[in-house]
């Protein structure tokens, strides 16, 4: 029979659906996760260091992530039994830069059959036609892709990053501006080109704008303004 083959989702497209068994139930997928944000990540395999080491920061991080309407979904090609050993064995025996007792409560998807992984191109045959590779889809309150990492087998996360990733489209989301380059709350944001930057004041009345040339005006964003923001969601 020949193997079916997925097209890889792209940024704004809606995440593919999908219903699967996870270490916290059946889940329904996006569906259930609707008007939250979610990240929707994979690890090659249970029992290895590099995935251990991220289930541990991740699951450290999941309240700021709940703080910021954003919930978190793991997978990979294990079974469900390997996933409940291996974050068994996460929280009765390892500890990595004073993380220790970590219990990990977000679901994580058995998915043996690798279905999930090739809808969300999570297998890359040029790195490993057995193993899912480190990705990320970070996914907006209505389904929508927002964001799409990729990491190798060899290399973990940027979990800090990841966290920057959320904060800086809900802000882009609520004062319609954009991020500069390694922007964090509090710093500057960017305001969309209008032509000009006389035209661009005149419709930013009564805002702290700064004109550099016309295709490049930023404004102040207070950390207060950006947080209130995001925890209001």
């Amino acid at each position: 029979m020949e193997e079916q083959s997925f097209a890889m989702p792209r940024i704004g497209d809606p995440a593919p659906a999908f219903k699967a068994v996870t270490t916290q139930g059946e889940i329904n997928f996006p569906e259930q996760y609707a008007g939250s944000w979610v990240i929707l990540f994979s690890h090659p395999a249970d029992f290895t260091p590099v995935c251990t080491s991220e289930f541990m920061t991740f699951a450290s991080m999941e309240g700021q992530f709940a703080q910021a309407n954003c919930q978190l979904v793991g997978l990979s090609v294990d079974g469900l039994y390997s996933h409940i050993a291996w974050l068994r064995t996460i929280k009765e025996k390892i500890q990595y830069k004073g993380m220790k007792d970590v219990e990990v409560r977000f679901p994580l998807i058995e998915d043996i059959t690798m279905e999930v992984a090739k809808k969300y191109g999570m297998i890359q045959p040029g790195e490993s036609s057995t193993k899912a590779v480190r990705a990320v889809f970070v996914i907006d309150p209505k389904g929508i892709i927002r964001t799409i990492l990729y990491y190798p087998l060899s290399m973990g996360r940027n979990f800090d990053e990841l966290y920057r990733v959320v904060i800086a489209l809900q802000t882009a989301d609520a004062f319609d501006i954009a991020t500069p380059a390694d922007w964090r709350p509090g710093d500057d944001v960017i305001v969309p080109t209008a032509g000009s930057c006389g035209v661009a004041k005149e419709r930013m009345e009564n805002q702290d704008l700064t004109c550099h040339d016309w295709f490049f005006c930023t404004k102040k964003l207070t950390k207060e303004q950006v947080l209130d923001a995001v925890l209001k969601q």
